[in-house]
């Protein structure tokens, strides 16, 4: 869930990334490249919020998945199905594109790669474990970490090596998610006997959460695990992306951004549809699999929708490039807005209003995405960054300038 901030450094599992500078060749800013993260983010909270609103919490994730059995339970298929692993995708392609950029910047000042890439990967780890323990279990930093650390020490490397990674971490991927799928369905999803502490969410304390965290540390960060194949394969398809000029307000650019949209709007979106109608024993395909198709068609039709708009920006745009740089603040405003609406330590609606479902997630989602579309715009008004980054921009120089001291 790659903030960014002009200069250097910038969500389930759910969906962002560590500051990242957003520049050209020509070091002039990708303003593109913010309101496709800002919209990642939004989609975010679109997939996140059904695991906030749950009175079971996130873990409900594991045991208790909507079916279409019901009017109600087919309109929550529907509604998670616009977002969900479509935006965690998205921002993965988009940490590939962050990388990408900093390769370029190290190449053009003659700096050596990873250098002190190396040092955003350690804080991104960093961060995705603090916000694991503290916030939400299903924090997806700490595998963008791990995906990191593999694909910086590729992206200078030639198409052929790259194309053969890409290759062989799809195959790995496929094998994965088919594998599992095929126990899934054959042995269903699990029982409420097995979820355990069934209450912490509704009517726990604080650090009752945070321990239910720390006890169940492997089962809720084998997500970070187990998506690196893919996030491998989206990262290098970011860069490669960037370098054919799928941003580019250009015939070359237009021409990949429909070709794009044609796979992941044409095929993807509807074979996902059957997906997530097919039941729980297809979750895996439903959320790693044809998501990341439906990401690249999304990436393309936002492209071309800012490149489309002439004229002043209106508010909404305006908004959307704010949280997209201070994605990483509005990705952490957004997971603790929704825990204290629905936990039992804050307001405790998951539990109250569970009778509302599928219409209240929507309205906390549509409460909370307008809260900081407003809040993101005022606060860049007066700083460059937003808070989590310029603590991050802080942490990342803090050893160069000592280096330089000494």
């Amino acid at each position: 869930m790659n903030p960014t901030s002009r200069h250097a450094p910038a969500p389930p599992a759910q969906e962002t990334g560590p500051p990242a500078p957003q520049s050209g060749a020509a070091g002039r800013r990708i303003d593109v490249l913010d309101i496709l993260r800002g919209v990642a983010i939004i989609g975010t909270l679109g997939t996140n919020i059904w695991l906030f609103t749950h009175p079971l919490g996130p873990p409900s994730i594991f045991f208790r998945l909507p079916e279409a059995d019901s009017a109600g339970g087919a309109v929550e298929v529907v509604l998670r199905w616009l977002a969900n692993g479509k935006f965690l995708a998205l921002l993965t392609i988009l940490f590939g594109v962050g990388l990408e950029l900093q390769y370029r910047s190290a190449r053009r000042r003659g700096r050596p790669w990873p250098g002190w890439y190396l040092w955003r990967t350690a804080l991104l780890f960093l961060e995705g474990a603090l916000h694991f323990v503290l916030v939400f279990e299903f924090d997806a930093l700490i595998g963008y970490a791990f995906t990191s650390l593999i694909v910086v020490w590729l992206v200078g490397r030639s198409d052929r090596c790259v194309r053969a990674w890409i290759i062989a971490m799809g195959a790995l991927h496929l094998v994965l998610v088919g594998a599992l799928t095929a126990a899934l369905v054959a042995t269903g999803t699990g029982s409420d006997a097995t979820l355990g502490h069934p209450d912490v969410y509704a009517v726990g304390s604080y650090a009752d959460q945070v321990g239910l965290r720390l006890s169940r540390f492997l089962l809720y960060r084998i997500e970070a695990v187990f998506v690196i194949p893919m996030g491998v394969v989206l990262f290098l398809l970011g860069s490669r992306l960037l370098r054919a000029g799928v941003f580019e307000k250009s015939e070359r650019g237009a021409r990949i951004r429909g070709r794009l949209m044609v796979v992941g709007l044409g095929v993807g979106a509807p074979l996902n549809l059957v997906t997530a109608f097919a039941g729980p024993g297809w979750f895996l395909v439903d959320r790693y699999l044809l998501p990341p198709l439906v990401a690249f068609g999304l990436l393309g039709l936002v492209t071309t929708l800012a490149h489309r708009a002439t004229g002043e920006h209106g508010l909404l745009r305006r908004g959307v490039t704010a949280v997209g740089r201070s994605a990483l603040s509005c990705y952490v405003f957004q997971n603790l807005a929704a825990s204290a609406l629905c936990y039992g330590w804050g307001l405790g609606l998951a539990a109250e209003l569970d009778w509302a479902r599928p219409w209240w997630p929507v309205l906390a989602w549509a409460a909370i995405v307008s809260s900081f579309l407003v809040l993101a715009p005022l606060w860049l008004r007066r700083f460059s960054r937003g808070p989590v980054e310029l603590v991050w921009n802080w942490a990342y120089l803090a050893p160069q300038r000592l280096g330089r001291g000494s």
